[in-house]
């Protein structure tokens, strides 16, 4: 590297972090005050960011594969190209900052979180969780449809106040200092957020991370819950004698499904899951290679048309999702829910097995990463008063199909539970 080159690199190469909003007030706080917050990344950190993707060291690629060994090298170098000269950060932060946001202490962390309240009073109070490698940026085409309905075809009777925080350790949240993060410490944590914001009862909803920690939330605080919305249904057999549980010729044919499609697909799950600090110091490192890595999950489990990322994914979306995890530090962090969830034993239900007698709709994707399992299946486990198999979509259902997923959620608190 040229002498001046390395001088401008020691000068520009900040951290990648973001520069928060400060609390409304005297500047004073509490573990338990809620402070507004809104998104403001540093020029420096921009600057800091060009940099590093103009010295990119891309990799060779076979020249007869695509996407078969992972993030194809073409694809990739456009997404590159269209973030140094085409990408506008400040206009989607200022998207972000449309919604309410805020912070708060809960478990000791600083939660960030959004709170978009209805205009409409009665609107019911909906907690929706992200996973990984999402974001709350996930939410953005359905955070305007769920709490001002009347201006998107629905009617006040369809309004929701959407609470959507960040997991511990993911984009604006506090990263942990100390292990034992995991889903259901999680989900204690944000029924601690619902009830520090006056909420009693309130509704769930999430794929990914969020089904899973909205399943133990649903497991330990049925009482609280009106219904509980998932777009990704994992089941294994809650536990007993194994005749109480005969396995059926199409959960057989699921489970071979699954196995082959984890074959190809659980590389970054076993690293995530056993040793993520390792990862972490490359790709926080690295935009190029956390795009990179990200990227090859959203076109894994996505309802793509061949392999067209473009076709459901905009650059700008996937960019916005990128930054998030970039300008805060939080890729190595947000992969320890994984080594988490390895800790507690990977169990998908609660440690006893119990099923979820909450009121449980099913939005089932036709290209969600793991096949659906039967129907016969699910209801050993869970309440089930809704269950709909999509015409599209795939893993990532509030970006892919947000108005199919709206629809299933209005419809599942107009039939199925319970609001007063």
């Amino acid at each position: 590297m040229p002498v001046q080159l390395l001088f401008l690199f020691c000068i520009l190469s900040v951290s990648f972090s973001a520069t928060f909003a400060q609390p409304v007030g005297d500047g004073s706080s509490s573990n338990t005050d809620i402070r507004e917050f809104s998104i403001a990344v540093s020029d420096e950190a921009i600057d800091d960011l060009n940099l590093r993707l103009s010295l990119s060291r891309i990799p060779d690629q076979l020249n007869n594969v695509s996407w078969e060994y992972g993030t194809d090298k073409p694809y990739l170098l456009s997404l590159l190209e269209y973030w140094r000269n085409d990408f506008d950060w400040r206009t989607q932060e200022a998207m972000l900052n449309d919604f309410d946001q805020y912070k708060t202490i809960i478990d000791g962390l600083d939660i960030h979180f959004i709170h978009h309240r209805s205009p409409h009073p009665d609107a019911i109070p909906l907690l929706l969780v992200h996973g990984w490698p999402g974001s709350i940026a996930e939410f953005h085409k359905i955070i305007g449809p769920l709490t001002d309905p009347t201006s998107y075809g629905g009617s006040a009777t369809d309004a929701f106040h959407v609470i959507a925080p960040s997991l511990p350790g993911f984009g604006f949240s506090e990263k942990p200092a100390t292990s034992g993060y995991n889903p259901e410490r999680m989900a204690h944590l944000f029924v601690g957020l619902m009830e520090r914001l006056g909420y009693p009862s309130y509704g769930l909803q999430g794929g990914d991370w969020g089904s899973i920690i909205n399943r133990n939330i649903a497991n330990h605080y049925p009482e609280r819950l009106i219904g509980l919305h998932t777009n990704l249904l994992q089941a294994r057999n809650p536990g007993g004698d194994a005749s109480d549980y005969p396995v059926t010729p199409l959960e057989q044919e699921r489970i071979r499904e699954n196995a082959s499609y984890m074959a190809k697909e659980r590389a970054y799950l076993e690293i995530q899951q056993t040793k993520p600090q390792t990862l972490g110091y490359g790709l926080n490192d690295s935009p190029a290679g956390l795009a990179a890595w990200i990227i090859e999950k959203f076109h894994s489990s996505s309802d793509i048309s061949g392999d067209d990322l473009d076709s459901v994914h905009t650059k700008d979306w996937l960019l916005t999702n990128i930054m998030i995890y970039l300008v805060t530090g939080t890729f190595n962090t947000a992969s320890w829910i994984y080594y988490g969830r390895r800790e507690e034993g990977g169990r998908v239900l609660s440690a006893s097995g119990k099923r979820v007698e909450v009121p449980t709709a099913a939005a089932l994707f036709p290209a969600e990463m793991l096949a659906w399992p039967p129907r016969s299946y699910v209801d050993r486990l869970y309440n089930i008063t809704q269950w709909t198999e999509m015409r599209c979509g795939g893993h990532f259902a509030a970006l892919e199909q947000p108005e199919l997923l709206v629809k299933d959620i209005r419809n599942f608190a107009r039939t199925s539970v319970s609001y007063t």
